[in-house]
């Protein structure tokens, strides 16, 4: 298997870590994306604790949506973060930019993000983490022209390539992998039907046995990491779903 594959936790609030990354663990999952307060995580020593006695990893650590400014309270949470990400010994740090201002995106919008973005991978670095630019509709960057403009303007900060915002955006999924090979640090699927989020392979928004062969044909080998549906279901049952589908694609 050329990836390690990874289940974003994205709608547990509260989880009760021994219980839930044990069934990940049963599951065949490898890894797992938090963006748990660290109030309710604890320190990184016991995440790591955790972990180790499960036999699980943790892929990538998220922080908060940046604004503009390098000076604002979101700015040092996200370097909080980081600080974390490198005491788990965790090497992705994956945030998503703004939200759409009521006006067209300028490029000194653009400028301004990538300063952030720049700033908190300059401080990432020495820590040993990447820092990841994760796209998403609706957002300040919400095409797949502001997306390449975007990227254009930044060298420290990498990409989470989330292939679902970039089939919004209209853009050929095999091409965009290419055009962003040389940035591309970590990986997000998603499926979408009717305009909703479900688990993996009940929508096919995209043909993903297709994509992940992209992937490995540019070299990539780090995590695929996996967003559930939103639909009502049990926690274990998001999470058999979703890795059935891959197992069903031959990961």
């Amino acid at each position: 298997m050329e990836f390690s594959l990874a289940y974003s936790t994205l709608y547990w609030q509260s989880p009760d870590l021994e219980k839930e990354l044990t069934l990940l663990k049963k599951s065949g999952w490898h890894g797992w994306e938090t963006r748990q307060s660290l109030d309710w995580l604890g320190s990184a020593y016991r995440v790591r604790r955790i972990c180790q006695a499960i036999g699980i990893e943790v892929a990538a650590v998220c922080g908060p949506n940046v604004t503009l400014s390098t000076i604002d309270v979101v700015h040092e949470i996200n370097k909080r973060r980081i600080e974390f990400a490198s005491d788990l010994e965790v090497s992705i740090f994956m945030t998503k930019g703004p939200g759409r201002f009521d006006r067209p995106t300028t490029n000194q919008d653009l400028d301004q993000m990538a300063t952030v973005y720049e700033d908190l991978a300059v401080y990432a670095k020495p820590l040993g983490v990447t820092v990841t630019f994760h796209p998403h509709v609706n957002h300040l960057v919400d095409s797949a022209d502001e997306w390449q403009r975007f990227m254009s303007r930044l060298d420290q900060c990498q990409l989470c390539f989330d292939m679902s915002h970039a089939v919004h955006w209209g853009c050929d999924l095999t091409q965009a992998v290419y055009d962003f090979r040389h940035r591309i640090s970590y990986v997000h699927l998603h499926d979408y039907k009717d305009d909703n989020s479900v688990q993996l392979g009940e929508g096919m928004m995209c043909d993903y046995p297709a994509f992940l062969s992209t992937l490995k044909n540019i070299g990539y080998k780090g995590w695929i990491t996996v967003c559930p549906g939103q639909a009502e279901a049990p926690v274990s049952e998001k999470i058999r779903v979703n890795r059935d589908y891959l197992k069903s694609i031959g990961y």
